[in-house]
Formats: C-alpha cells, structure tokens, sequence
C-alpha cells in the first residue's frame, strides 16, 4: 500500500497507490486502455457535476476532478476497491472534490448480495442482486456478501445528492437496471458514456430504450485497439450518449 505511481496524461500529473501487478496495469495504461473515456472527459465543461458508477480504484474520478475541476460522485461498492479508491482521492488532493458512495446502484431500494469474481484490489466483474455478469451469463462467483441496494433516483430524493451533468457508467452487467432507475435523473443530463457488451442483447437493447426515452442521442461507440483481437471484451464498448443542443 505504500507502493505509489504517478502519471502524466496532457497536462494533469496524478498519483496512484500500485499494491499489484493489476494497479500497475491499471496506471501503466491509463491513456491507452480507455481513450476515448478521456477523450469524453477532456470535453466536460469545467466546475460540472460528474457521477462516476463503478468508479472502481478512482482513476477516471481523480483524472477530472484534477483536469475539469469537476465535483465528483464515486460509485464503488467493492470492498477491496474503497480504500485504494480513498487512498487515491487522498493522494491527489482531491477529498473536497470527490465524494465516494459504497452502495451498489440497481433499480430500485433493496438488500441483496454483491456478488465478485474477485478479491483483488483493484479487481472488476461484479454485481448486485444478480447471477450474472457482464456478458449475460452465469457468474463465477467467489466472493459475496449482503448490502442495500438504491436507485439513481433514491439517491437523489434520500441523500439530496446534487443531480449529475454528466454520467460514467461501468458496472459489467446490470447497467440497464441502473438505466431503469434512473428515469428522472437521465432526463436532465448532458452526456452519458456507458460501456455496453453487445454479447448480451439484453442488456444492450434495454438500455439504449431507456437512453432514446430520455431524450438521449447516440453518437458513438468505441474501444482501444487492444480489444480488438479479444474474444472475450472484443465486442464491449463505451458508447456516448448526448442531448441535443446541451454541449
């Protein structure tokens, strides 16, 4: 834990604390992994109100809290991820900017599972309330345990949480029941980047629904080069979604 990194992407310098060879990768490949997920950042007006869910170990969070001076809101319900998630909003400065929230988003208020694949810092593939993961298909689970789970919507009403300009979106599986408990909220959003395996049809043609009702335009789809020749994420992409007129 005392392992740090930093990075240089543009002009903004962060700091990443490496317990792992999976953080190392995360940091070594911070502007080649996901650059399109920058590319969307580097757009958002600055002082805006991001909602980062799935926020993981705080790497696109921290980047524009620290380059857009956005007021973030980190989604993160892993407990292996929350303390490098914090120890990384520490890291850089940035603990009156990024606020974390440990409950897992789905479609309405309920106590479940999250269920994990992993019990690495900094590891992915998990999900609430349900038995399967991102592609549709059972999950190798190996890990789990019992939570509340609320809506996008919930959140509004019962913490008063300000309403989001902009959503990330990466929850490898159930991001259309996150979709469909967001119904008010989506309505008054500029832009949301969400990543979509096209494997799983139904995640898929549910959320584009609940996007295109919202008022939402597709402009997008995208993923590194590096996914291209994966058979197992080759067909995952984050799509950007846009109101017209609103950037």
């Amino acid at each position: 834990m005392n392992q740090v990194q930093s990075i240089h992407h543009q002009e903004t310098e962060l700091y990443f604390t490496v317990p792992n060879s999976l953080n190392y990768f995360r940091v070594n490949t911070f502007s080649t992994k996901e650059p399109e997920t920058l590319e969307w950042i580097d757009k958002i007006p600055h002082n805006s109100i991001l909602w980062d869910i799935g926020a993981n170990v705080g790497l696109y969070s921290c980047y524009a809290a620290k380059a857009r001076n956005c007021q973030v809101f980190a989604f993160e319900p892993s407990v292996f991820n929350l303390e490098l998630l914090a120890r990384n909003i520490f890291l850089n400065d940035l603990t009156h900017q990024i606020t974390i929230i440990s409950l897992p988003l789905t479609d309405q208020l309920s106590q479940s599972t999250l269920n994990m694949t992993s019990t690495d810092w900094g590891g992915a593939l998990s999900t609430f309330g349900q038995n399967y993961g991102d592609d549709g298909r059972i999950l190798k689970r190996v890990f789990q345990f019992q939570t509340i789970g609320i809506s996008i919507d919930d959140a509004i009403q019962m913490f008063e949480m300000q309403m989001p300009d902009f959503i990330k979106m990466d929850v490898d599986g159930i991001e259309h029941l996150i979709l469909k408990g967001s119904i008010k909220v989506l309505e008054n959003v500029q832009s949301v980047l969400i990543e979509i395996n096209e494997d799983f049809e139904k995640q898929a043609i549910e959320s584009q629904g609940y996007l295109q009702k919202a008022g939402l335009v597709f402009q997008e789809k995208r993923h590194s080069e590096m996914f291209d020749s994966n058979p197992r994420f080759g067909n995952t992409y984050n799509q950007i979604w846009y109101r017209p007129n609103s950037i």
